[in-house]
C-alpha cells in the first residue's frame, strides 16, 4: 500500500504542476516519491519480482499524469461526429509506457551500479528520451518537463541560453538532489547534513530564478524596426463549415474580416492554419492561376504594400514518376501526388511563396513507421486536416521576405511551435519575427489550445523574437520577446487582433547551440553504458 501511495503522490504532483491550470513549483519534487518507491522496493522489499512491481507502479503514475494533462485529446471527433477514444487512448497509453520503460531502465542500472551512478543515469536517460521524443515519428514532446514553466516567463528568461531542455535538466537535478537529501536524512538523521543539503536545494532553485528576474527587468535589446500585423481569427468550425462551405465563401469571409478591421497601414495580414480552401486543397502546380489566391492578390491591390500570409491545404502532382518524393501516393487515375499542410506568402505581381509543415502530428498528418504499423492498425489515421494520407514535408525551414518592409516572417505551423531547436532553424534562416498559424479548434474548449498557446511563450524567450499568433478559433496573441502576452483574443470569437511587432535580428546562445544539454546527455549516457559493459567484461575475465 505504501508503494501505491508514493506512486499516486508523484502522479498528483506532476499533474498539478502542468500549465495552464497548475502550480509549476511542485515539479521540483514531483519525481521524489517515485524515486523513493523504487529505492524501497529495491533495498527493503521481500517481493521476488521487484522489476515488474516498479514498472507497474511507475506506469500507474505516468498514466494518471498523461490522462490529467492530455486527456483533452478526447475532444477530437470521428467523421460521424462521435468522440474518438482512439485519439486519446493511443498517445496516453503509449506515452505512459515510454516513461515507464525509461524508469525501468533506471531501476536496472541502479541495481547494477549503485545509487549514485544510478541517479546520474536517471538524469541522462530522461534527457535523452526527451530529445528522442522531439525527433522520431511517434514524436509527442507535450510533457517534456521544461514546458512546465510556460506561463511563468519571468523565472525562465535563461531559456534564451539553454532552452526548455535546460529547464528539464534543472528539474531533474533538483528532484534527484531532493531524493538524495531525503535518503541521507533517513540513513543518519543528522541535522547538520539536512540543513546543508536543504540549503543547497533552495539555492539551486532560487539562483536561476533570480538570474531570470534580473534578465527580465534589464531586457534592453533594440529592435531593428517594426511591422503592423493584423491577425485573423475566422472561427471556422473544423467539423462542419470547413468541409461543407464553398471555398470562395470561406475565403471571402476571411477577407471581409480583414477589410472590416483594416485601420491605417497593415504590413502583414496573417491567417490561421489551413484557413483555405476548406474542403480539398490547392494545386501548387497552378498557384499562379488559382482563383482563390488571385482573389487574395485582388484584395491586396486595394491595400498597397501589404503582405498576406496564411495557412492552406495544398498538393503537388508529379508529371514524372521518377521525380516523386518518398511521401507521394498514387491516385485512382495513376498519378503521383503529395499533400501538404502549408503556409503561403502572397504579394501582388509576385510568385506565391510556399512552405510545407515540417513537424507532423502522428496519427493525424503522418502514419508513423507505416511499413511496420499499417499491417497491424490498418487505416487508423484521424482526418483532422483534409487527408488520411501521410503529408509531405519541407526538410529545411525558410523565412518569408518582402519588398515593402524589413520583416522576415517565420511561417510556423501549429504543432511546430512545440519544438524549440526546430524553431531556431527559422531564425538561422533570417527570420526576425515568428508567425504561428494554427487551428486548435479540433479539441473544443479544453486545455489543448491553452497549453499550445502557453508553449509559444517558450519559443519567444528561446529565440528573443516577438510572435504574432493567428488561431482559427483562438487564442490569437501578440507575445513579446520576453514571453509576455501583450494582447490576445477570446477563444471562440470571430475577430481580429492588431499588433505592432518589433523586429529583432540578434542570435541567442540557444538559437546557435540548440539543445546542447541534451547532446551532452547522450555522451554521458553512452559513457555510463560503455563503462558498465567494460566493467562486466573485466569481472567475467577475472572469474
Amino acid at each position: 500500500m505504501k508503494y501505491i501511495v508514493l506512486s499516486l503522490i508523484s502522479a498528483m504532483l506532476l499533474s498539478i504542476s502542468w500549465p495552464t491550470y497548475g502550480i509549476p513549483f511542485f515539479i521540483f519534487f514531483a519525481l521524489v516519491p517515485l524515486l523513493m518507491m523504487e529505492h524501497d522496493i529495491s533495498k527493503f522489499s521481500g517481493i521476488k519480482n521487484k522489476g515488474s512491481l516498479v514498472f507497474g507502479l511507475s506506469y500507474i503514475c505516468f498514466l494518471i499524469w498523461n490522462i490529467v494533462t492530455t486527456g483533452w485529446l478526447y475532444g477530437s471527433k470521428n467523421p460521424d461526429g462521435t468522440h474518438s477514444l482512439f485519439a486519446v487512448a493511443v498517445p496516453v497509453i503509449l506515452n505512459s509506457l515510454f516513461y515507464s520503460f525509461i524508469f525501468q531502465l533506471y531501476h536496472w542500472y541502479k541495481n547494477a551500479q549503485g545509487t549514485y551512478w544510478g541517479l546520474t543515469f536517471f538524469v541522462a536517460i530522461w534527457m535523452c528520451f526527451e530529445k528522442f521524443h522531439l525527433s522520431w515519428e511517434l514524436t509527442w514532446p507535450w510533457l517534456n518537463l521544461g514546458n512546465v514553466f510556460a506561463d511563468y516567463p519571468k523565472i525562465i528568461q535563461w531559456y534564451d541560453t539553454l532552452g526548455a531542455t535546460g529547464g528539464s535538466f534543472w528539474i531533474l537535478l533538483i528532484n534527484v538532489y531532493a531524493f538524495y537529501t531525503l535518503r541521507i536524512w533517513e540513513a543518519g538523521r543528522k541535522r547538520k547534513s539536512l540543513i546543508i543539503n536543504s540549503s543547497v536545494l533552495v539555492i539551486a532553485i532560487a539562483v536561476p530564478m533570480l538570474i531570470s528576474l534580473v534578465k527580465y527587468n534589464n531586457f534592453d535589446e533594440k529592435p531593428i524596426g517594426s511591422v503592423n500585423v493584423l491577425m485573423l481569427q475566422p472561427e471556422l468550425d473544423p467539423y462542419t463549415e470547413k468541409y461543407s462551405k464553398d471555398s470562395l465563401t470561406i475565403l471571402n469571409d476571411l477577407l471581409t474580416l480583414a477589410e472590416t478591421n483594416s485601420k491605417g497601414q497593415i504590413d502583414y495580414y496573417i491567417g490561421p492554419e489551413t484557413s483555405i480552401p476548406g474542403f480539398g486543397s490547392i494545386s501548387e502546380n497552378g498557384f499562379e492561376q488559382s482563383m482563390l489566391l488571385n482573389t487574395v492578390k485582388g484584395f491586396l491591390a486595394k491595400h498597397p504594400k501589404s503582405v498576406f500570409a496564411t495557412g492552406i491545404s495544398s498538393h503537388r502532382f508529379y508529371a514524372d514518376e521518377n521525380e516523386k518524393s518518398e511521401t507521394a501516393y498514387q491516385t485512382s487515375q495513376g498519378m503521383y501526388v503529395d499533400s501538404y499542410n502549408s503556409a503561403v506568402q502572397i504579394i501582388p505581381n509576385q510568385k506565391v511563396e510556399v512552405y510545407h509543415k515540417g513537424k507532423l502530428v502522428p496519427g493525424v498528418e503522418i502514419f508513423p513507421y507505416i511499413n511496420v504499423l499499417k499491417p497491424l492498425l490498418g487505416d487508423a489515421m484521424l482526418n483532422l486536416g483534409g487527408t488520411t494520407a501521410s503529408l509531405g514535408i519541407d526538410k529545411e525551414r525558410i523565412a518569408f521576405t518582402n519588398p515593402y518592409n524589413p520583416g522576415k516572417l517565420a511561417p510556423i505551423i501549429c504543432y511546430e511551435s512545440i519544438y524549440g531547436e526546430f524553431v531556431t532553424d527559422y531564425v538561422k534562416k533570417g527570420a526576425n519575427f515568428l508567425a504561428i498559424m494554427t487551428n486548435d479548434s479540433w479539441w473544443g474548449v479544453t486545455q489543448g489550445h491553452q497549453q499550445l498557446m502557453a508553449y509559444a511563450r517558450l519559443r519567444a524567450i528561446e529565440t528573443r523574437r516577438e510572435i504574432a499568433r493567428s488561431a482559427n478559433s483562438g487564442i490569437s496573441a501578440h507575445i513579446n520577446a520576453r514571453g509576455d502576452v501583450l494582447a490576445d483574443t477570446l477563444y471562440g470569437d470571430k475577430t481580429t487582433l492588431f499588433a505592432k511587432i518589433n523586429l529583432y535580428d540578434g542570435m541567442t546562445f540557444y538559437s546557435r547551440a540548440g539543445d546542447l544539454l541534451s547532446r551532452i546527455s547522450v555522451f554521458i549516457l553512452g559513457f555510463l553504458v560503455f563503462y558498465t559493459l567494460i566493467k562486466k567484461f573485466q569481472n567475467r575475465k577475472k572469474g
